[in-house]
């Protein structure tokens, strides 16, 4: 089995709402899409974050993926170890988008899926995490609105996990989780300002929330060391998507005790079998393991939900932006009780819709990518 073309789409697609963060507001989200196909006739579908800069890279890789077999994947990544170095975050995304793409290949050559190509299941439906931004609320009323906002989504969806996306206010922040957690006293709670407080802000906002028994309290503040003593002063598990990004962190995370939870994600780790490693990792040094959420489509989602149904130490709700887009350019995974089901068949065990991804990269001619 062969590698015959590499094909590349960047694609556009709508939020029902805008989504704010302490650092940006989005309304959309950009992807790059790549297809290959095998000298057999199979297509494996890859997906992964943002759009021109990391199709650029896909592009300059397809002479060195075009003629390998796609089972070769640990010879692929020890080709490219270095363009993640070069490139960061950029790199990372686009080796993912063709590692995803081959595993696609490998279970459909093979008749399986993914999640068994991985070690079979060890759950069938994936809870996901209910998203609160202050777009979601009327800001003359926060925290009360914010209250109702993730009263509402979780009575609508049934979701058991709710996530505020902090500010620069920790002060403010507080007040609205202490308005969710009265709200919903039941429901697994989080907060992550995305590294925009201080050291003492971290401190003082850490030890306001004690009381209300949260799962993680994630990237109050910037950096390992940052991390390292905010953990020593707060009773309350640390998370991270933002200082442990690669294998180099670890060690120093783990040595420092700054994270207690380390959010991974196929597409800014580059790769399934990265991220798996990755939860063995966690295990091993006693740490809790979450996936982090850029923004993912079906393909891209799918993926990360074969990764969850595997892996027992994923126990917890995920990150998902999933249920917030308007669209998909597969037909939509559903969303019910909380939860996606991992899709069957081979592969992924979704098909795009070449109808919707023509439409969506003619979005994205037209208006550039999404930034923000």
């Amino acid at each position: 089995m062969k590698i015959v073309d590499l094909e590349v789409h960047v694609v556009n697609l709508p939020m029902r709402t805008g989504f704010t963060s302490s650092f940006e507001i989005k309304r959309g989200e950009t992807r790059t899409i790549v297809r290959l196909t095998t000298d057999d006739g199979l297509v494996g579908w890859g997906e992964t974050m943002w759009g021109a800069p990391v199709a650029r890279l896909v592009r300059q890789l397809a002479d060195d993926v075009i003629g390998t077999d796609p089972r070769a994947l640990e010879a692929f990544h020890a080709r490219h170890r270095m363009l993640p170095f070069f490139h960061g975050y950029l790199g990372y995304a686009a080796l993912a988008a063709i590692d995803v793409a081959c595993w696609d290949l490998l279970g459909k050559a093979a008749g399986m899926g993914v999640v068994d190509l991985l070690g079979g299941r060890v759950r069938e439906q994936i809870p996901l995490t209910a998203l609160i931004t202050r777009s979601d609320g009327d800001e003359r009323d926060y925290p009360g609105s914010l209250a109702d906002a993730a009263e509402q989504v979780v009575a609508e969806h049934g979701f058991t996990a709710v996530k505020l996306k902090g500010s620069t206010d920790a002060r403010s922040d507080v007040a609205i989780m202490r308005a969710l957690r009265e709200r919903l006293p039941e429901v697994e709670l989080r907060v992550d300002p995305n590294a925009a407080w201080s050291v003492p802000a971290s401190i003082r906002a850490g030890r306001a929330l004690e009381d209300l028994d949260l799962e993680y309290l994630e990237d109050p503040c910037e950096g390992l060391e940052q991390m390292a003593r905010v953990a020593e002063a707060v009773r309350i598990p640390l998370c991270t998507n933002m200082c442990v990004v690669r294998w180099e962190d670890l060690a120093p995370a783990v040595r420092l005790k700054a994270v207690q939870v380390i959010h991974g994600d196929v597409y800014k780790w580059g790769g399934i079998a990265i991220t798996k490693h990755l939860a063995a990792h966690c295990e091993a040094f006693g740490l809790g393991m979450n996936l982090h959420s850029g923004g993912e489509l079906g393909i891209a989602t799918a993926a990360h939900l074969a990764i969850v149904a595997s892996t027992p130490v994923l126990s917890s709700a995920i990150d998902s932006m999933y249920y917030l887009h308007d669209d998909d350019i597969i037909d939509p995974l559903p969303l019910v009780a909380g939860h996606l089901q991992l899709p069957d068949g081979p592969g992924l065990g979704v098909e795009v819709d070449e109808d919707k991804l023509a439409h969506y990269a003619a979005l994205n001619a037209r208006e550039g990518d999404y930034t923000g």
